[in-house]
């Protein structure tokens, strides 16, 4: 198919458009200069329309058992929400708190988004997490591998080896066919199982004595040396603990120590910005955070805003915050250990706009955002569904870009709460340029991607997103409800050179491909790493290292990423 999108409002970063009234020439499945297009190319008409290009969420849990297991353990959050499919177009869909495949894929695909993260699946399940990805329509997707409490790994760092600590990721990576490592309270399920609490960055762990902060340390290096284009992705220690800010704040720095850029991805960063050392004198810590934010420019992070008056379903491989969690709620729980690598916990939890420690939270993701100097280094995220639903983007975008939006909202949370905020002070507003920044160009940075995704120039990827907004004739700033309108329901979405949305609704329903990588790495390494791995799985694991390798067949549409690494 060819399309020449005519007269389009652009926002395209990575090329340093903003607002430029362009045509846009697609071909292929990418894009190309208009003036190659035949004259039988379809022509959608985008005048007064904003075009940017496809959205990236890089950090959404959306597939893997801990998923199945949240929608389980919520049945009502299915039943009152099916949506029937038309058995031509798309499928039936259920679920707001944890949709069901299709939703997930079709919610994403209306808002103009087309790649999204799952930020954390053991590699012994990853299996399942490649199957329900596999299902998702409408997306690319890529997984990152849990890895901070693998006993191989704890004994490669323990016996400060990073040359095999690497080789071993090349090995898993591949095994796996993911595309990142990720750290979850480093060290903390180990030391669940020797009955101790969640640990902080210099705790030592159980039998080894090594710290959370070696382990960041060491999986910085490592990737590092293997050229991983998206560094480690962390979920910092003493999540939901009051004055957890000092935590978050000392494991930035570790960024600095590590070198690179953009050595670490520090995750949901409002579940770890906790000032104040009980619930009742809780603050926000956003400014501390921010401030160190502003300092180190080798460390970026991604809010986890909470969407209040609203019951989410919380998961994470932090097993020990959830048991804790689950005292404080005494509702429902599950919890999983997954043998030698990683555990999980799965907690509903509803956030009120009249409660003191929830208004706190909503706070801190706005605050974070709006006090951040370098937005190519800030995400928009909220942890979906542990903050809130992906779908509440829109919501988040009108309240970043309106002062009214946020005061509206600001009129209904606890007041208390709010006095211990600075968010009433900012006037800060983002533009369009600034949501393309947040939302498509520096994902694709920090992803590695960059080269044919984030952006509308010749020879990427026809992933467009057109919005039914002009920032020439209308004001956005007072009337956020056309923002909350336009990012709910695209005019149109193109994916791949195909027309998948138009005015809002789905016509057509196609299936995205995974990224995952394979890094190369000298043979003598490698034999020697695959027989620890052997010793290992015999002597820990209920399966053999055959039986955990993922192939290439299984993967839907793969995209596979092959690189020389520095492992000699």
């Amino acid at each position: 198919m060819e399309i020449l999108i005519r007269n389009g409002i652009v926002y395209d970063p990575l090329n340093k458009i903003n607002g430029e009234v362009l045509d846009i020439g697609v071909k292929n499945g990418r894009i190309v200069d208009p003036s190659k297009l035949s004259k039988d190319a379809l022509v959608i008409d985008a005048s007064n329309k904003v075009v940017m290009p496809g959205a990236i969420d890089v950090h959404s849990h959306i597939a893997g058992p801990k998923v199945s297991v949240g929608r389980l353990i919520m049945p009502q959050d299915h039943y009152m929400t099916n949506i029937p499919g038309d058995r031509v177009v798309v499928r039936a869909q259920t679920g707001k708190a944890v949709p069901n495949v299709f939703k997930i894929g079709y919610a994403y695909a209306q808002m103009g988004y087309t790649l999204v993260v799952e930020p954390a699946t053991p590699a012994l399940e990853t299996r399942h997490t490649h199957e329900e990805l596999n299902a998702i329509p409408m997306l690319d997707k890529l997984a990152l591998l849990l890895v901070d409490s693998n006993w191989l790994v704890l004994d490669y760092i323990y016996n400060e080896d990073i040359e095999r600590l690497s080789a071993y990721f090349a090995w898993l990576l591949y095994a796996t066919k993911a595309y990142g490592l990720k750290l979850v309270d480093p060290g903390s399920d180990y030391a669940w199982i020797y009955g101790e609490e969640s640990l902080d960055l210099d705790d030592p762990m159980p039998k080894y004595g090594i710290t959370p902060r070696d382990i960041i340390y060491s999986l910085g290096l490592s990737a590092n040396k293997l050229n991983l284009p998206h560094k480690i992705h962390v979920h910092c220690n003493r999540l939901g603990y009051p004055g957890n800010y000092i935590t978050t704040i000392n494991t930035m720095k570790l960024g600095g120590k590590i070198g690179g850029e953009h050595a670490l991805h520090v995750t949901h960063t409002q579940f770890t910005g906790y000032a104040g050392d009980s619930w009742y004198n809780l603050r926000s810590g956003s400014e501390e955070i921010i401030k160190e934010f502003n300092r180190n420019r080798r460390v970026t992070i991604d809010i986890g805003q909470v969407i209040l008056n609203y019951t989410a379903v919380t998961m994470t491989a932090d097993a020990p915050f959830e048991n804790i969690l689950y005292h404080l709620t005494k509702w429902k729980w599950s919890f999983g250990d997954v043998e030698a690598e990683t555990a999980s916990g799965i907690v509903p939890y509803r956030y009120r706009r009249k409660n003191y420690v929830n208004t706190i939270q909503w706070v801190i993701g706005l605050e974070l955002m709006l006090l951040a100097r370098d937005v190519w280094r800030i995400f928009m995220t909220t942890d979906h569904p542990n903050a809130g639903p992906f779908t509440s983007y829109p919501k988040i975008i009108a309240w970043l870009m309106s002062r009214k939006a946020r005061d509206d909202e600001m009129s209904k949370v606890n007041r208390r709460g709010l006095s211990r905020s600075v968010l009433p002070s900012i006037d800060r507003e983002y533009t369009l340029y600034e949501i393309a920044i947040v939302t498509r160009a520096s994902p694709a940075k920090l992803l590695g991607l960059d080269s044919e995704r984030g952006h509308l120039g010749i020879g990427a990827r026809a992933d467009i997103a057109i919005y039914n907004l002009n920032p020439y004739t209308e004001s956005f700033d007072r009337d956020y409800e056309k923002i909350l309108k336009a990012f709910r329901y695209a005019s149109y979405v193109i994916k791949d050179g195909e027309i998948v949305v138009r005015d809002g609704r789905i016509i057509k329903t196609v299936y995205g491909s995974t990224y995952y990588l394979k890094p190369e790495i000298p043979n003598d390494i490698a034999k020697d790493v695959y027989k620890d791995v052997r010793e290992k799985f015999k002597k820990y694991y209920s399966i053999n290292p055959e039986n955990y390798f993922i192939n290439k067949s299984e993967i839907r549409n793969p995209i596979e990423v092959s690189f020389y690494t520095d492992i000699r």
